[in-house]
């Protein structure tokens, strides 16, 4: 008999079950990458639409009555123009906090096909709308600001439909590793964002959001096609989420050495029937864990969005580079963040303490924000260096909270297999770290007039309080390592 190609060996190596699992964490990874990527484009674009414009050449045709301003763009022309981004900043971000808190109810409650692919086509026509004023010459605050208003509730479809579609085909089993590494998504879709808004920044900005709306519209078309939503719609085996009831302790990782895309461990597992009746918002947040990773999500989310919508212009004033290499040098931080991510998923898994990683990877992220406004501009090679070291060190937690955590308690065994909890639990949580997203960027264009030293204490001041809300959480992870038990606390109705 002759042999298989070493190719055709390693595809039939892996189950049906495998495949479709890599299948979906594949698709989801690129649907919620172009969620960030069409969200980038305005951190760019900032210091575009303000520049000083004393050192910009202006035609000779061009009748000039402010040699300070000439080049910018209305209404964003005003000596306020931080607080003007402040409030364009906050109307994609408050409007995302509150709907997050309705959308992983209709979650639950919509397939999960239809309510993705509608919110990231929906998503892209607004991002592009926006590009569209720089061609229609709107020079109207309102315009944009409803624009991005509309934007940011159509693209809370994103996170809890993707972590819920995740959550239904991934078992417990090295679940902080495979989502450390999916969760890359938000890093990589930074980076691209501002790749891709960085070719057009300087000719015609507007371009900047037309392409990554035209790609989060294209990848919409691609999740209606082709998502599929639970193993059980293609006959695959269901996953293991917990083991028994009696003896796994909260947020406990599975010491069962569960293969990443495998479902032979979950064969010999007894399906839980599902229960028909979602989890309501009272019973979500009775959940063990939830309200404190929430609140710690909370004031995570406001350093990592800080970071995201004023990293650029923080660079471009503090360094003086154009709006181009601003730009580019800030994805360094999302690279970091990607490494980050990935590491403290990895280590939570092996520890089976998610709240002790996130805890000492901000206790490092406080004095490391410190250098990074002290040393950072000291050069290139630092630059790059603190960029990389803060980026891994306050997107590590964020990143687990949002996605392997998330998901570890949307899947508690004290839910006695109601698997549609998840999309709420998720929701609750990236709700409740949406609300520091505001208000992050909000008092960064409100205190930056006073100078960048202020938004760095501010910064370290919220990283410091997002450790002190896990406190409870690290005592019972240390007192489990210890030896000693944790009795979980049950729930007679949800």
């Amino acid at each position: 008999m002759r042999s298989l190609a070493p190719g055709i060996k390693f595809i039939t190596s892996f189950s049906r079950d495998s495949w479709y699992r890599f299948f979906v964490l594949l698709l989801t990874f690129v649907f919620y990458t172009t969620y960030h990527l069409s969200r980038k484009p305005i951190s760019i674009v900032k210091s575009q639409l303000h520049r000083n414009c004393s050192n910009v050449i202006h035609p000779a045709d061009l009748n000039i009555t402010d040699n300070d301003t000439w080049c910018d763009w209305s209404p964003f022309d005003q000596n306020n123009y931080q607080n003007l981004f402040g409030v364009l900043d906050n109307c994609f971000l408050v409007a995302y906090a509150i709907g997050m808190f309705f959308s992983g109810i209709f979650g639950e409650r919509l397939p999960l096909r239809y309510y993705l692919s509608s919110g990231m086509i929906l998503s892209g026509i607004f991002t592009a709308l926006f590009g569209l004023g720089f061609y229609w010459q709107i020079h109207s605050l309102w315009y944009y600001c409803l624009v991005q208003a509309l934007n940011g509730l159509v693209q809370t479809t994103g996170w809890p439909a993707v972590v819920a579609c995740v959550g239904n085909w991934f078992g417990k089993g090295k679940r902080g590793f495979i989502m450390g590494i999916w969760n890359s998504h938000t890093s990589v879709g930074n980076i691209l964002g501002s790749l891709i808004a960085g070719v057009y920044v300087s000719s015609a900005w507007g371009l900047s959001f037309i392409v990554p709306g035209i790609i989060i519209t294209a990848a919409g078309v691609i999740c209606f096609l082709f998502l599929v939503e639970k193993p059980e719609d293609v006959d695959c085996t269901p996953p293991q989420h917990h083991e028994s009831v009696e003896q796994e302790p909260l947020l406990r990782n599975s010491s069962s050495n569960e293969e990443i895309f495998s479902a032979n461990t979950s064969t010999a597992v007894e399906t839980v029937e599902d229960h028909t009746e979602p989890i309501s918002f009272c019973g979500a947040l009775r959940i063990p864990g939830v309200v404190e990773f929430s609140l710690c999500l909370l004031f995570a989310k406001l350093v990592s969005y800080t970071f995201l919508y004023w990293l650029p212009l923080y660079i471009a004033n503090v360094a003086h580079f154009d709006p181009k290499e601003a730009g580019d040098l800030s994805t360094l931080f999302d690279v970091g963040g990607i490494v980050g991510g990935i590491l403290a998923g990895l280590i939570s898994d092996y520890s089976g303490g998610r709240a002790t990683t996130c805890c000492a990877m901000l206790i490092i992220a406080a004095p490391m924000l410190f250098l990074f406004n002290k040393i950072g501009q000291n050069g290139l090679p630092t630059t790059i260096g603190m960029l990389l070291w803060c980026g891994a060190l306050v997107n590590g937690p964020y990143a687990l909270i949002t996605t392997a955590v998330s998901a570890d308690l949307g899947t508690h065994e004290c839910l006695r297999g109601n698997s549609r909890a998840l999309s709420t639990v998720t929701a609750i949580i990236d709700g409740t770290g949406s609300i520091g997203a505001a208000v992050g960027p909000l008092l960064a264009g409100l205190i930056s007039p006073t100078g960048w030293n202020n938004v760095f204490y501010m910064l370290i001041s919220a990283d410091v309080l997002a450790c002190l809300l896990l406190s409870r959480l690290v005592y019972k992870e240390v007192r489990g390592w210890c030896g000693y038990t944790t009795r979980l606390r049950g729930f007679k109705e949800i």
